[in-house]
């Protein structure tokens, strides 16, 4: 039997289908692509027909496997269009395109997903029903993202209905350079809007649950996050088994999650198709110690389906582990049918019908990231894992962890480094360490939830539990301490990315079948992916900007000179948060790991860091001059000094509502560009664009326009 490509029916199913949600995605507008595909698929599938009829059966020809590919393709497209609430004739998107006088005044909509708990809020999502649009009732579809205050307000449950009032804003688009498109990610999953809730601006008006198996879920989610608080108690411990069995990380503080960053083990912080493996390989190892060899016995695979099956429910079915654990069942099932299944096709079988109800689901990390490590390691783990062979059989034991960490981390490394621009030094140091703790771990968690009703046993599991997690998080703290313990601020753009993947498969392919072919295309791809990391280099190397960056209520100021950047703000030093999802990425991409921070004050005389050089501040104004370029950042206009500069600035940066009216610059201050940033109140900035709009003035506002970037040559 062929072992190519074709006997793999369903990777060309899911190939043909990805490729159509692309397509979509990258083309929404081109309503004439999945007719074209349509026709062309139809019309190739007959050609091949034609040819064959009256012939007996053969392999598909090309013409007609193209067709079929196509016909993927047209249904791709198909599925993602209708899966885009914004193509809905009702949905709330097309209200927010009306007039001022007929905008949604009080909605009506249901809880769709398991509350989130934050500092001082609920986060919940709401799938509306109908509208009040001037003074009508109307039905209306959409997804609104809610922060409702927590303000002694009871925890929301999954279908509660509530009559909302108020207008929900638009998601902003990112603002900032490289910044995480939060807008696009939210768009994904159907939501457009959002709205921060007062108690007294919502009314529960009953329960009506959308989906009584995902309220199930819940339920049972919620039930097993009780179990875990009563057995393990320490904050430390339940936080990483709530994370790990139950997918919620509300309880791992920033520091623990940071440890998991830096060691290369994040990826078990998130239900995935990870756990899923995990278990089926204890399951299938216990229930062979039972059944010996007759493990394929319906009974048997019964049992290990409503295993996985439950820990899927307890998971709240997320959607690694849905994907996982119907891998796993295709797998079970046809072991117990006596038929053979490629991990290729099994693979694909599962992403397939995975696209087919969430087409978008191809866009998140976390999915292509499962996908590419179950690849890499049907493909590459065992040669890897036999290539080395230990006289002792715990060696061997600890060599089969360490094989599957390296070909997981050397097939997703490249992907990770795109998404999360960092990489663990000490993965192989972890991982193993990772790996044994969590083949204890999680069939333990599942073993306290099975026997919880059991006074003594659930105590002596809950302990057991407690400590193994306790030495999984003492792991990779330690690991996390170790000099070097992670390369930060790594950045691949797109042609990187795709060039980094195209070496590794022709080396893995030349070292399987020693082809000089893939040697000369190792090195050329290498040669290429060379050229254009230099071509990044002597850019960065040369870049010399001025940037006002988007910062909520804040101002941001940086001047960038090759791999050095001074960024004036008076955003507070503790606040790392704000810094890693609006900044951090803009001064990766531009090759600065971090730059050096001046606190921007507004006292006289007050001495700033060494990195601010020709530096002059007073309550009123602080003038920076930088490479012949004065910036002038103004705080106030009003009262009775009216201070005046001669010269004419380059840059005038109006912060804190300094300027009121166009008028208060006469005779003060001519500037050749004039930026507003984020610390102006959104009413008053938005009328003074509209004045200097009719005056014929040139001015600039980050939180309209995005971040100001000036390449200063």
């Amino acid at each position: 039997m062929s072992t190519g490509f074709g006997s793999y029916p369903f990777v060309r199913y899911a190939a043909g289908l990805g490729s159509g949600i692309g397509l979509y995605v990258l083309l929404p507008d081109s309503n004439w692509l999945p007719w074209l595909s349509l026709t062309l698929g139809v019309g190739l599938l007959l050609t091949g027909f034609w040819v064959k009829f009256p012939k007996p059966y053969r392999p598909i020809r090309p013409a007609s496997g193209l067709g079929a590919f196509l016909l993927l393709v047209a249904l791709g497209w198909l599925v993602t269009y209708l899966r885009t609430g914004s193509n809905q004739p009702d949905s709330i998107l097309h209200v927010a395109a009306t007039p001022a006088d007929t905008l949604l005044q009080s909605y009506e909509g249901v809880v769709t997903t398991q509350p989130e708990e934050r500092a001082k809020t609920y986060r919940v999502e709401l799938a509306v029903h109908r509208g009040l649009v001037d003074r009508h009732w109307q039905p209306m579809s959409g997804r609104i993202l809610v922060y409702l205050d927590k303000a002694n307000q009871p925890v929301p449950r999954y279908g509660e209905v509530w009559l909302v009032t108020g207008t929900p804003r638009l998601i902003d688009p990112p603002l900032n350079p490289g910044e995480f498109n939060y807008k696009r990610h939210l768009s994904y999953r159907g939501i457009y809007h959002q709205q921060y809730l007062r108690p007294f601006q919502r009314r529960v008006l009953g329960l009506d649950p959308p989906n009584v198996l995902t309220q199930l879920a819940i339920q049972v989610n919620q039930w097993a996050d009780g179990v875990f608080t009563r057995q393990i108690g320490s904050r430390a411990e339940y936080g990483i088994v709530n994370a790990m069995i139950l997918g919620v990380r509300d309880d791992l503080d920033t520091a623990q999650y940071q440890a998991y960053s830096i060691a290369g083990a994040v990826h078990i912080l998130s239900v995935s198709g990870m756990h899923v493996g995990i278990l089926f390989l204890v399951l299938t190892f216990l229930i062979g110690l039972v059944a010996g060899k007759r493990d394929d016995r319906v009974w048997l695979v019964l049992l290990q389906l409503a295993i996985l099956w439950f820990y899927a429910l307890v998971t709240g079915f997320s959607l690694p582990v849905l994907r996982s654990a119907g891998m796993f069942s295709l797998l079970l099932i046809a072991k117990a049918l006596g038929r053979r299944t490629p991990l290729p096709n099994t693979l694909g079988a599962a992403t397939f019908f995975i696209l087919l109800y969430d087409p978008y689901a191809l866009f998140s990390a976390g999915f292509q990231l499962s996908c590419l490590a179950v690849a890499g390691l049907g493909a590459w783990q065992s040669s890897v894992y036999q290539s080395i062979t230990f006289r002792y059989s715990w060696l061997n034991k600890l060599w089969e962890l360490t094989a599957v960490a390296l070909v997981a981390q050397l097939v997703t490394f490249p992907l990770a480094v795109f998404y999360f621009h960092q990489f663990p030094t000490y993965f192989l140091l972890a991982n193993p360490l990772v790996m044994g703790c969590s083949l204890v771990l999680l069939p333990l968690a599942m073993a306290l939830l099975a026997v919880c009703w059991i006074p003594y046993l659930s105590d002596v599991l809950g302990w057991l539990l407690k400590e193994v997690a306790w030495l999984l998080n003492y792991a990779v703290t330690q690991t996390g301490k170790l000099p070097g313990a992670a390369w930060d601020g790594l950045w691949l753009s797109p042609v990187a990315l795709i060039l980094v993947y195209a070496v590794i498969l022709c080396g893995t392919a030349l070292i399987l079948t020693r082809n000089r072919t893939y040697a000369w295309a190792t090195c050329w791809l290498a040669l290429l992916l060379a050229g254009l990391t230099i071509q990044d280099d002597y850019q960065q190397r040369h870049q010399r900007r001025l940037a006002v960056h988007f910062l909520p209520h804040k101002t941001a100021v940086s001047l960038t000179d090759g791999y050095t950047s001074t960024l004036l703000t008076d955003l507070p030093l503790h606040d790392t948060r704000s810094y890693d999802f609006y900044l951090k990425n803009t001064f990766g991409g531009w090759g600065i790991s971090r730059p050096a921070v001046a606190q921007l004050t507004n006292q006289p005389d007050t001495v700033l860091t060494p990195a601010v050089s020709a530096y002059h501040q007073t309550p009123a104004y602080g003038l920076w001059v930088w490479q012949g370029k004065s910036i002038l950042l103004v705080n106030k206009l009003t009262g009775q000094n009216r201070w005046k500069l001669p010269a004419v600035v380059d840059y005038l940066i109006v912060r804190r509502n300094a300027l009121r009216d166009w008028e208060q610059l006469n005779g003060r201050v001519v500037a050749r560009h004039i930026i507003f940033d984020d610390s102006n109140k959104t009413p008053l900035t938005d009328r003074l664009l509209a004045e200097a709009g009719r005056r014929g003035i040139a001015c600039y506002s980050v939180r309209q326009m995005g971040a100001y970037v000036a390449d200063l040559k």
